[in-house]
C-alpha cells in the first residue's frame, strides 16, 4: 500500500471510498438482475406474482433486518465489522440462490431457497449500506450530501451495467453448453464484484463515526435518536420514499416486457439517469437545498408512477414515464441521508441506519404488496372466453400426457425421448383443476389460480403443446401488465404525503434564513440539532 495516500490517522480515504462504491454493485447486481428474471422464476418455478414479489421483497426484508439489528451496536462493533459481514453475506447469499436450481417445477423446496437466498443476499446489501454511509460521511464531513450523492451514483450505475449485461446475455443466449440468458448464470457474476471489493478494502483501517471522534456515548445517541420527533418524522418518510422507489423498480422491467417494451433497457435508461443526477448533484444542492430537491422529487416521481399506469404500450411514452420517474427518484436515497447526518448529527450512525433499516423494510413489504394487488387487478384484463377454452383444451389433452410418462417412468431412455416426466404434467393438470374448479363454482377467474395454471402450462414446454402454450402466453401477459399498472397506481399518491412534509421544513428553514449544517458540539453533549 502507498502510505503517502494515507491521512494523520492512517486512514486510505480514497481506496476506502472507492471500494465502497464499488461494494455497491453486488447491491445494484442483486435489484437489477433479480427484475429482470422475474419471468423465469416465474414459469420455472410455477410462482404467483405475489410468490415472485416476496422473493423479491425478501432482498429488501435482509436488508432491513441486518440494518435495525446492526444499528445500536454498530458504534461499538465498528464501521470494518459490518463489512466484513457484508461480504460474507453476499457470498452465501449468491450460493443459495444458486441451489434453487435443483428444486424447479413447482413445490414449496425451489420457493424457500429462494426466499433465503434472497434474505442473505439482502442481509449483506444492508450491512454494506451500514458500513458505507457513515464511513462516506466521516471521511467527508464538509461535503456529506454531495459526496453521500457521489457515493450512491454507484447503486443505480451499477444498475445499468447489470440490466444491459443482463439483456445482452439473454439476446446472446447459450454459448457452447453454457445458457448465458438463464437465470443462474446472470446471477452467478454477482460473484465477480463480491471478491474484488472484498479483497479491496476489507485490508484497509476504517474511520469512526464523528460521533465516536467526540467521545459521544451510545446511550446519548439511542436517546436522542429515538426521541427526537424530527428524527422519528424522517424514519416515516425514508420508509414512504424507498417504497416509492425500490417497490416500482423491482417490477418495471417485467411489467414493460408484458406490454411489448424490453423492460431491461428502460430499467437501464431510469438508472442511468439516476446515476448521472446524482454524480452531478452538487450544483443542485447548493442552489435548492436538501429539503428544496426532496419537494420536487417527491412530485416527479409521483408523476412518473402515475405516467407508468396510464400508458399500457408504447416505447415513447413508456421512455417518457421512466424519464420523469429517474428524475423524481434519483435524489431520494442520497440526500435524505445526507440530511439525516448533516442537521441531526448527534444521532450517528445510528440515525442514518434506522433510516435505511425501516425504510428497506417497508419497501420490502411493498414488494408482495404490489404481486397482491396486481394478481388482484390482472382477471379485469383476461379474455375470459379464451382463458377458460384454454384451461378446457389442459382438462382434456394434459392427463394423457401424464398416463404416457408414467407409463415409462421406469425406463430413462424412453423418458428421454418423451422430453417430460410425469410430474411436470401433473403440475399442470394440478394447477388447471384448481382454477377450473373456482371458476366453475364462482363463475369468475380467480387472478392467483388462473396465473398459476397459464404459468405451469407455459412452463411445461410441451413440444406437442406448442401452440397451446404461445395462446396461454398471450393471454397472460397484457393481464401481467395490467396488474401492474394498476399497482403503480395506487403507490402514486403517497409522493404528495412526501412533498407536503418537506415544504413545511423548507418554509421553516427560510423563516430561520436557510438551510445550515450543524455541527456537533462535543463540549455540550446535551445539546443537538434543532
Amino acid at each position: 500500500m502507498n502510505t503517502a495516500k494515507l491521512d494523520a490517522n492512517g486512514i486510505h480515504r480514497t481506496r476506502l471510498f472507492a471500494g465502497a462504491c464499488l461494494a455497491l454493485f453486488p447491491t445494484a447486481f442483486s435489484f437489477a438482475l433479480v427484475g429482470g428474471i422475474l419471468g423465469q422464476l416465474k414459469t420455472e418455478f410455477v410462482l404467483t406474482n405475489a410468490n415472485v414479489g416476496i422473493i423479491g421483497g425478501a432482498v429488501l426484508w435482509g436488508m432491513a433486518l441486518s440494518l435495525i439489528f446492526v444499528a445500536p451496536f454498530l458504534e461499538r462493533i465498528g464501521l470494518r465489522a459490518a463489512a466484513i459481514g457484508a461480504f460474507f453475506g453476499h457470498l452465501i447469499g449468491v450460493t443459495l440462490l444458486l441451489s434453487a436450481v435443483f428444486f424447479t417445477g413447482g413445490g414449496a423446496a425451489g420457493f424457500w431457497v429462494l426466499f433465503l437466498g434472497a434474505l442473505c443476499l439482502g442481509t449483506g446489501n444492508g450491512l454494506i449500506e451500514a458500513a458505507g454511509n457513515p464511513m462516506v460521511a466521516a471521511l467527508y464531513p464538509e461535503q456529506r450530501t454531495v459526496k453521500l450523492n457521489h457515493f450512491h451514483a454507484f447503486f443505480p450505475g451499477g444498475m445499468v451495467i447489470g440490466s444491459l449485461l443482463g439483456w445482452a446475455m439473454y439476446q446472446i443466449g447459450s454459448v457452447g453448453g453454457l445458457n448465458l440468458g438463464h437465470w443462474t448464470t446472470q446471477i452467478a457474476i454477482m460473484y465477480i464484484p463480491i471478491v474484488i471489493y472484498g479483497a479491496m478494502i476489507l485490508p484497509l483501517k476504517f474511520p469512526k463515526t464523528e460521533t465516536a471522534e467526540a467521545g459521544v456515548p451510545v446511550s446519548e445517541i439511542l436517546r436522542y435518536t429515538l426521541t427526537h420527533p424530527v428524527v422519528l418524522a424522517l424514519i416515516v418518510i425514508k420508509m414512504l420514499t424507498l417504497s416509492m422507489e425500490l417497490g416500482p423498480m423491482r417490477w418495471i422491467p417485467d411489467v414493460l416486457d408484458n406490454a411489448g417494451v424490453p423492460g431491461l433497457l428502460v430499467f437501464a435508461w431510469v438508472t442511468g439517469l439516476m446515476a448521472v443526477l446524482r454524480l452531478f448533484a452538487a450544483p443542485v444542492v447548493e442552489r435548492l437545498a436538501p429539503t428544496g430537491i426532496l419537494i420536487i422529487a417527491a412530485l416527479l416521481t409521483g408523476l412518473g408512477l402515475t405516467l407508468f399506469s396510464i400508458f399500457a404500450t408504447g416505447l415513447v411514452p413508456l421512455m417518457f414515464a421512466a424519464t420523469i420517474f429517474a428524475f423524481g427518484v434519483a435524489f431520494f436515497f442520497p440526500t435524505l441521508v445526507g440530511l439525516m447526518s448533516e442537521r441531526y448529527p448527534r444521532t450517528g450512525s445510528v440515525g442514518i441506519v434506522l433510516m435505511i433499516g425501516f425504510g428497506m423494510g417497508a419497501s420490502g413489504t411493498l414488494q408482495g404488496q404490489i404481486g397482491v394487488i396486481a394478481d388482484h387487478y390482472m382477471p379485469s384484463a383476461l379474455n375470459e372466453q379464451q382463458t377458460v377454452h384454454i384451461m378446457e383444451q389442459v382438462e382434456d389433452r394434459f392427463p394423457a400426457y401424464v398416463v404416457q410418462a408414467e407409463a415409462v417412468a421406469n425406463d430413462a431412455d424412453a423418458l428421454t425421448a418423451l422430453g417430460y416426466l410425469p410430474q411436470d404434467v401433473q403440475t399442470v393438470v394440478d394447477y388447471n383443476e384448481s382454477a377450473l374448479t373456482h371458476y366453475r363454482q364462482t363463475g369468475s377467474l380467480d387472478g392467483i389460480l388462473t396465473g398459476n395454471a397459464l404459468r405451469a402450462l407455459l412452463a411445461s414446454e410441451l413440444d406437442q403443446e406448442s401452440e397451446l402454450i404461445a395462446d396461454a402466453g398471450e393471454v397472460l401477459r397484457p393481464a401481467d401488465n395490467y396488474g401492474g399498472r394498476m399497482a403503480f397506481r395506487w403507490i402514486a399518491p403517497v409522493a404528495l404525503i412526501v412533498a407536503i412534509f418537506f415544504g413545511v421544513m423548507f418554509m421553516r428553514d427560510r423563516k430561520q434564513g436557510g438551510y445550515r449544517q450543524v455541527k456537533l458540539e462535543t463540549a455540550d453533549p446535551g445539546r443537538g440539532a434543532s
